[in-house]
């Protein structure tokens, strides 16, 4: 899944349907030999969506005159055809091509028939780009939806890695999938998105899913509260948070809400599973279906600051930093809040038994390291529609910097973790190799599409020799994440949000949160998101709060629910429960029936 702007593309990016419309036309108008041409403007407006004008061209036929002279006319030059189909560079000191964004590469444009049908001559303007707009908005729906059906496929590569991590006496991992869902539909997409359309955008912006998404308009805040008219309006100088969608009601009954929600459910359910690995082997299953309905609670409220227009996205317009709080897919926002409050429940719930003798940690393998490793490639492939995907829109040319970034930072998270564990006198063990790899994508989640291939492979090599640093740093303190959860996406989560603020070049992101700044346009052409490295201290401030607001926020609010969930029902399994395993005694089956020594005390019927 970008705060506001997930789904904005450049500041301007109605010019590419309008340059499509241009070249369609002239190529239509050449070949008929019509000479003249008269404008007149059409609007529409359909119950509060984005209105779109177009002009209408009235075209007058002229007779052909009679040759004068039997000499035959000399053929007109051909009309030069437009750059990008050369990809010549008519002025090399400001050269078109290379082009980071593809903002120069045309549209694509695919007829949609309707009454009038799809012969071009006989269509009207507005009806070439009523087809036009109707085909992106279903190009970028695709690709959202695709994308989305990736990243719910990432919760096997969750299971592979974190059963694979613990003993085989507790390796089943399922629920938290659909509790996380319907804890999202109940009032997780409200609190986050349900303002959503009310957040600070750059000029020129359109929902790349679609103008229904406008519906999502009501929330609450500080300061404001009135439209441009001093009309009553949920558009508030700090905003807090959404309240339009819950349970999906009819209020918000529109193709592109929906295409919306899955999309964003699909990323919620990735920030709720990341705890059950740091607290896995001890926790009791009652307490865990408590949480699978109240991790959409921090999530969604923390996601609307950064992502449903809410105060940190707000930075940059009110504050003067940078373009405000940036995490494009969610290093912060999904696995930062995940590793957090996976922190907070690895303190609550204490160590495994026998984890530490004598204060010292006793190393307690995984059962199974080849279904560690498939899981880490489930992931890393899934990650190629977390952080593509997150442009909501499959016609941003952008999303091929996105996919290369992504596939740089896991291999070199990969290699930079082996070699910090040579530099330990370690040798290469695969669990934190692939840990590395994680790392790398986790790091690379916030950045992705803002920085160019080379920062991409610095930000997964630092976060792989982060995780190594992280997984022994915690361990040595008490606190026992069978996985390393806390390090790989916490600690990595953080550093992807902060790496923005150092890397990005700029290239991208104009208009970013509703930040166009003259001083930058004047400068560098265009006011993109830029860090430390390109010219914008205060992008890389921003970044910072962003962090700390994040670190204090999510901690707090997990290990209160924690210990106030543990008075509900107990948060750790009994003694003989957790030394029997989980499996037989909670779940009532055991993942492995052929390793069973014993019943137990406790036996399977529990």
């Amino acid at each position: 899944m970008a705060s506001m702007t997930r789904v904005f593309r450049n500041a301007e990016p109605h010019k590419f349907v309008l340059g499509a419309s241009a070249l369609l036309l002239m190529m239509i108008f050449f070949f008929a030999a019509r000479a003249a041409w008269a404008d007149e403007s059409t609007a529409s407006d359909d119950a509060g969506a984005v209105a779109v004008e177009v002009d209408a061209v009235a075209v007058e036929e002229v007779a052909a005159e009679p040759v004068a002279s039997a000499t035959p006319p000399v053929a007109a030059a051909p009309a030069p055809l437009p750059a990008y189909f050369s990809g010549a560079n008519a002025d090399a000191s400001k050269p078109t091509w290379p082009d980071p964004t593809g903002g120069a590469a045309g549209v694509w444009a695919t007829p949609a028939g309707d009454g009038k049908g799809d012969t071009p001559a006989s269509l009207a303007i507005p009806d070439l780009y009523d087809r036009i707009t109707h085909n992106v908005f279903s190009i970028n729906m695709v690709w959202a939806l695709v994308t989305g059906f990736l990243v719910m496929f990432m919760q096997a590569g969750f299971m592979f890695v974190e059963v694979g991590l613990c003993r085989a006496k507790a390796a089943m991992n399922f629920m938290i999938y659909p509790l996380g869902c319907l804890a999202f539909w109940v009032y997780g997409f409200a609190f986050g998105w349900g303002n959503w359309f009310n957040g600070p955008v750059p000029p020129g912006w359109y929902a790349s899913l679609g103008p229904g998404l406008a519906v999502l308009n009501d929330g609450w805040g500080i300061g404001g509260g009135v439209d441009a008219s001093g009309n009553a309006a949920s558009i508030f100088t700090y905003g807090l948070i959404g309240l339009k969608g819950f349970f999906l009601s009819p209020a918000v009954g529109d193709v592109s809400v929906l295409a919306l929600f899955f999309f964003m459910m699909v990323f919620m359910d990735t920030t709720a599973t990341i705890p059950t690995g740091a607290m896995a082997e001890r926790w009791a299953w009652k307490n865990f279906c408590l949480y699978g309905l109240w991790v959409a609670l921090p999530y969604c409220i923390y996601a609307n600051w950064v992502w449903g227009g809410g105060f940190l996205a707000q930075g940059g317009v009110n504050w003067g930093l940078g373009h405000g709080a940036v995490d494009f897919a969610g290093s912060g926002v999904v696995h930062g809040m995940g590793g957090i409050i996976a922190l907070a429940g690895g303190l609550v719930i204490g160590p495994r038994i026998g984890k530490y003798i004598g204060g010292k940690p006793q190393a307690m393998p995984g059962h199974d390291v080849p279904m560690v490793v498939l899981g880490t490639f489930i992931l890393a492939f899934g990650w190629f529609g977390f952080n593509p995907g997150s442009t909501l829109a499959g016609t941003d040319l952008r999303i091929s910097y996105v996919v290369v970034n992504t596939m740089l930072a896991s291999i070199t998270g990969a290699i930079a973790a082996m070699l910090a564990l040579y530099a330990k006198g370690l040798k290469p063990d695969p669990t934190l190799m692939c840990n590395g790899m994680l790392a790398g994508l986790v790091a690379i989640t916030a950045p992705c599409a803002f920085v160019d291939p080379w920062g991409a492979a610095v930000i997964g090599a630092i976060a792989g020799v982060l995780v190594i640093l992280s997984v022994f740093f915690f361990e040595n303190r008490g606190v026992d994440d069978p996985v390393g959860a806390i390090s790989v996406h916490g600690v990595c989560g953080l550093w992807g949000v902060l790496s923005v603020g150092i890397f990005a070049t700029g290239q991208y992101g104009a208009g970013w949160n509703g930040v166009v700044r003259p001083e930058f346009v004047a400068k560098y052409g265009a006011d993109g998101v830029r860090g430390l490295l390109y010219g914008d201290f205060s992008q890389f401030l921003m970044q910072g709060i962003d962090c700390l607001v994040l670190a204090a926020f999510g901690f707090t609010m997990a290990y209160a629910w924690f210990k106030l969930s543990n008075l509900i029902t107990p948060i750790r399994v009994e003694k003989e429960v957790e030394l029997e395993g989980l499996d037989g005694p909670e779940m009532g089956a055991l993942a492995y029936p052929d390793f069973a020594i014993h019943r137990g005390s406790k036996g399977m019927a529990g």
